[in-house]
């Protein structure tokens, strides 16, 4: 691993929280992410499951961790089963945890390997009431792809249909949502190299360039600062293809006189960083493109001041859409007309912002969390309103991430060039 991992102290603290909600005389299971053939012999690259790592802090594949707070002997109360290295695996793929390693990451005192884990979970699901199944419960998931956790569920049900079966999904989404200190600054440090790649890319935009070059300026960036490279996969997107909300093909050249939509974030350590700014191409702004970003700033700054402890995010997103609606009414791009004929379902703003305006940023970049409950200090939020007018080919969107605390929030992008006149002047000083 690149980044520098935390004290364990943290991932012990994680798995007294969950086992504290764990219901009497159940154990649960967590399963690292599979290994998944791209073609041949080639694998995908290897990306930790975000619930494993939280509770474990190991960073590998065939990994899995075994939590029975009121096991009958203190050894099994906290099991971690890992990979058993061997002459071969070092030679193909270098280092991998040993048993000591994986206790000093994990703060877990017995340490097995995963070879063991049948006969090993057969002796405890005799000890048991019930057990706690991990998968992915995330609102925005629309696919299903069976998992080594589904396929435990299924033959646990079959040979064990007297014992109960519970989700550790809700217990995780809210203690998830909630972010320590440590991992504050994990992301920050995340957010900082993500402010050196854009600092980077305002030098080196001009007219001329293709997208995929500034693709690999900022890679470079990330790369540089041990990030393990994008948190998700980036959108440079210039002229009408910043109206794609999620265009990532960045295969265009960039036209002197249009804007180009930049939304990229690092990952470090696991936990991303997630920033969205739209600039020049020629280093300068029309009077229509100023006109529009500053309504999109406008909005964003209102945003964040309606967040605090106790805020809904669909009554935040109905008032961010009551600015937006005054936005695009300056902008004359809606009539009072069509606002007094709206679907109240599909607002008349809906047609040039249609994306909501923040998520939960973590160890995901879309972030469990429970929407549907009242915001709470330590819970961690993009900002990220945006106006898209494919007729006239602009899409300005500005994101920032921030921390919710009992009086407001902290914009952890406070230091990344937002401004109109600062982003004209560096890329024109750097020219």
């Amino acid at each position: 691993m690149r980044y520098t991992p935390p004290s364990a102290d943290l991932f012990q603290l994680n798995r007294r929280n969950f086992m504290q909600q764990m219901k009497p005389g159940t154990l649960a299971v967590f399963f690292s992410n599979d290994i998944v053939v791209q073609n041949g012999d080639a694998n995908y690259k290897f990306v930790q499951n975000s619930n494993t790592y939280y509770l474990t802090g190991i960073d590998q594949a065939e990994t899995i961790l075994v939590l029975f707070p009121d096991a009958p002997k203190p050894e099994w109360r906290e099991i971690l089963l890992i990979l058993e290295s061997h002459p071969e695996i070092q030679l193909w793929e270098g280092w991998k945890y040993s048993p000591s390693e994986a206790y000093e990451a994990s703060g877990i005192n017995t340490v097995k390997y995963v070879e063991g884990f049948r006969t090993l979970i057969k002796t405890l699901i005799s000890q048991c009431e019930g057990f706690y199944l991990d998968f992915n419960e995330h609102e925005r998931n629309s696919y299903y792809t069976p998992t080594r956790a589904h396929r435990f569920a299924e033959e646990m049900k079959a040979e064990f249909p007297a014992h109960s079966i519970h989700r550790s999904a809700p217990i995780l989404e809210k203690l998830r949502s909630i972010k320590s200190s440590w991992e504050i600054t994990q992301l920050q440090t995340a957010i900082d190299i993500t402010e050196k790649a854009f600092r980077r890319v305002l030098s080196f935009i001009k007219p001329g360039v293709t997208e995929y070059q500034i693709e690999a300026e900022i890679i470079h960036e990330f790369i540089s600062h041990r990030a393990d490279g994008h948190a998700y996969d980036p959108i440079i997107a210039s002229g009408g293809n910043a109206c794609v909300l999620h265009y990532i093909l960045n295969n265009q050249i960039c036209k002197d006189g249009d804007l180009i939509l930049l939304d990229f974030g690092a990952n470090y350590g696991n936990y991303k960083a997630d920033l969205s700014r739209t600039i020049p191409v020629n280093g300068k702004y029309s009077d229509r493109q100023k006109a529009i970003y500053s309504a999109v700033l406008e909005v964003q700054q209102k945003a964040m001041r309606l967040l605090k402890p106790g805020v809904k995010l669909d009554a935040y997103q109905k008032e961010v859409g009551q600015y937006m609606e005054s936005a695009l009414l300056e902008l004359k791009l809606l009539t009072q007309d069509q606002i007094r004929n709206q679907n109240p379902d599909w607002p008349a703003y809906k047609k040039y912002f249609m994306h909501g305006t923040s998520h939960f940023l973590g160890l995901v970049t879309h972030d469990v969390g429970n929407r549907y409950l009242e915001m709470q200090a330590g819970m961690v939020f993009t900002v990220e309103p945006g106006i898209y007018i494919p007729e006239e080919k602009i899409g300005i969107r500005i994101e920032n991430n921030v921390v919710i605390t009992e009086t407001g929030i902290i914009d952890l992008m406070k230091n990344i060039p937002i401004t109109i006149e600062e982003i004209e002047e560096l890329m024109n000083n750097s020219k």
